[in-house]
């Protein structure tokens, strides 16, 4: 049982180049190269989005019993499907898509609060492994977010019917910009948990309107806060975790919730530690924001998912610490001067 529960959440046609480089490379850690995120129209039609499937490999699942402090595993939470319209019940959580060298693919992500652009923010927090290969890989190519996708969650011939406007309300969001750690950049790979303790990214997004004269926040009505160096597991009482599974059972095209008391995984015993809640959530659901009430009772982003195992019993997620916060502010500066 829990010590308190949350309440149903409802938060108060060109060519970008794009040098993208890990925030806080040091001398001799692997450079980034450009790559470039060009606006492709019509690209990510509702068909393709629906083909769209999860690149997520499960990790073992006794990942972390003899890797240093490790709570007791956690039971499993069914996740519980989120109220509709989406829009009006969890507004900045969203649909990240995105194509890798075996086909398109998806995450999800949240809307969060730029401390340069106060209720114009145009940031998006997600996992770094949804935005970058890890160890072995580079960046993927054609990053979208989507706001509230399929806000109505249509199923079966409605969904397959399902107009532009249906499936992406908000429009879809070109990332022209994205940061992730230099630990992912060195460390993360497809399986294992590598990298999980630094597995987070930051994208700003540009509208769907080429003039670009509107931030995701204004167009969304909210943005969440970001609660960096949030307590230990120990010291939060609930975490709850959004996000659009898409592997079996679930297919992607609704988003789901998990609530529960959070635990502490160790995947290495020299990082930090991860926090870690009992859910039922499959592949998909990578990079979705974990939120936690502060000390002023707001809901603020405290992780994302990172990882889960086979069994699709729990979820795990980096604590946000210095890292996490340079990551934050490099997308925040390079904006600030003005830019949308």
């Amino acid at each position: 049982m829990h010590s308190s529960r949350l309440s149903p959440w409802v938060l108060a046609g060109h060519t970008v180049l794009i040098t993208l480089l890990a925030a806080g490379c040091s001398q001799g850690q692997r450079q980034l190269p450009a790559f470039s995120n060009p606006v492709v129209p019509g690209l990510w039609t509702p068909d393709r989005m629906a083909e769209a499937e999860s690149i997520d490999n499960p990790v073992a699942n006794d990942l972390g019993e003899d890797a240093g402090i490790s709570d007791p595993e956690p039971r499993a939470v069914p996740a519980a499907s989120e109220k509709t319209p989406y829009r009006d019940n969890a507004a900045v959580i969203g649909k990240l898509f995105f194509d890798t060298p075996d086909g398109p693919s998806v995450c999800s992500g949240s809307a969060v609060a730029d401390p340069a652009r106060p209720g114009a923010s145009s940031l998006v927090w997600t996992a770094g492994h949804c935005v970058h290969a890890g160890a072995n890989g580079t960046w993927f190519r054609n990053i979208v977010f989507v706001p509230s996708y399929n806000d109505e969650a249509l199923e079966g011939a409605a969904r397959g019917n399902a107009s532009q406007g249906q499936v992406a309300p908000f429009g879809t969001w070109w990332a022209d910009y994205a940061e992730t750690s230099a630990q992912w950049i060195e460390q993360g790979g497809p399986s294992g948990g590598d990298g999980a303790a630094f597995d987070f990214a930051v994208l700003h997004v540009r509208p769907p309107d080429s003039s670009g004269a509107t931030s995701l926040q204004e167009t969304i009505g909210q943005a969440a806060p970001v609660w960096f160096d949030a307590p230990s597991a120990t010291r939060i009482p609930a975490i709850k975790a959004w996000g659009y599974p898409a592997a079996s059972p679930f297919d992607g095209e609704r988003m789901f919730s998990c609530q529960d008391r959070p635990g502490r995984l160790s995947v290495n015993a020299d990082q930090p530690t991860l926090y870690r809640i009992g859910c039922t959530m499959t592949g998909g659901s990578s990079g979705g924001g974990w939120f936690a009430q502060n000390t002023d009772g707001a809901l603020a982003l405290v992780s994302n998912t990172s990882i889960g195992p086979a069994d699709n019993t729990w979820l795990a997620g980096p604590r946000l610490g210095a890292d996490a916060k340079k990551v934050y502010d490099a997308v925040s500066d390079r904006f600030s001067s003005g830019g949308k």
